[in-house]
Formats: structure tokens, C-alpha cells, sequence
């Protein structure tokens, strides 16, 4: 299915909408000795959600280069947030771990974000606005897992990339 101006402009003020709130919650995190960046948290939460990967495996999962994600596991590892270990299957590779402080510090980081965001949301939204912003949730879930197929050759839309 080709995306019309209208499936643009709603990409948009998605974006727009989604960027503003990710700075916002971010910003809620400052005041932690140690606030765990973006990809921190999700090279975290992949370790807790998936076991044990290879610093290739996160950087795919990540969609960042390996050298990238090294130096954001070398300053997890300095916090005693991650801890590497030979693979069980193969003793040549080596896993990053999630250590319990990593863990700790990822329910920190979700409770304080999930804090201020419930608090926002029962101040400036009526029931039935927040009701559809659950329903934006998984719609958003749902499309984070699309592989999108440009149609119509090998042009995507203007300032697509395709995967």
C-alpha cells in the first residue's frame, strides 16, 4: 500500500509527538547520579528480556554499529550495570550480562519515567484521552515491528530509507 499525504502528515506529527515526550522523559531523569541514557536502557532491557547476546547481536537489535554500542557497554560495565562471560554454547565468544545493579538501575529508570508520565497523563487528559493513547501504545508496539516494502520498484518515498 502506497502512503498518501495523509498517512504522511500523520507520520509527522507522530514523530514530532513521540520525540517531544521521549526528551521529556529523559529529562525526568537527570536528577540521577547515573541516568541511564536511551540506549543504555535498551541495551538493559534486551539483556534482561532476551539472556545473555554477543555485542553483535545487540548492535542488530539495536540497529547501531558494534563499535558504537562497545562504548555504551564499556560505560555499563564501569557501573557494574553489565558483566561479560564466556558463552555456554561457544567458549570462544564472549556475552554481555545484565548484573542485578543493571537491573536495579532499569526499574529505577522505568519507575521514575512511568511516574511522571502517570501523573501528566491523570492531570491533562480526560478518561476517554488517555483510553486512546493506551490503544496509540500498542498501535505503536505494532508498528515498531513492521518491515516496510516500498512498492512500485526500488523508489521509496521521498526521505525513506528502505530496509
Amino acid at each position: 500500500m502506497v502512503a498518501n499525504d495523509e498517512d504522511l502528515a500523520t507520520a509527522e506529527q507522530l514523530r514530532w509527538g513521540v520525540s517531544r515526550l521521549a526528551s521529556r522523559l529523559r529529562a525526568e531523569h537527570l536528577g540521577s547520579a547515573e541516568p541511564l541514557t536511551r540506549l543504555s536502557a535498551s541495551v538493559l532491557a534486551n539483556l534482561k528480556h532476551r539472556g545473555p547476546l554477543a555485542i553483535s547481536e545487540l548492535a542488530s537489535i539495536e540497529g547501531v554499529q558494534a563499535q558504537s554500542l562497545t562504548r555504551v557497554v564499556q560505560e555499563l560495565e564501569r557501573q557494574g550495570r553489565v558483566a561479560r562471560s564466556r558463552s555456554a554454547v561457544d567458549k570462544r565468544r564472549q556475552d554481555i550480562v545484565v548484573t542485578e545493579a543493571g537491573v536495579e538501575a532499569l526499574r529505577e529508570h522505568v519507575r521514575d519515567g512511568n511516574a511522571w508520565l502517570a501523573s501528566a497523563l491523570a492531570r491533562s487528559l480526560s478518561p476517554a484521552e488517555r483510553g486512546l493513547l493506551r490503544l496509540a501504545g500498542e498501535l505503536m508496539e505494532q508498528l515498531a515491528l513492521v518491515d516496510v516494502e516500498f512498492e512500485g520498484g526500488d523508489e521509496p518515498l521521498e526521505g525513506a530509507r528502505p530496509r
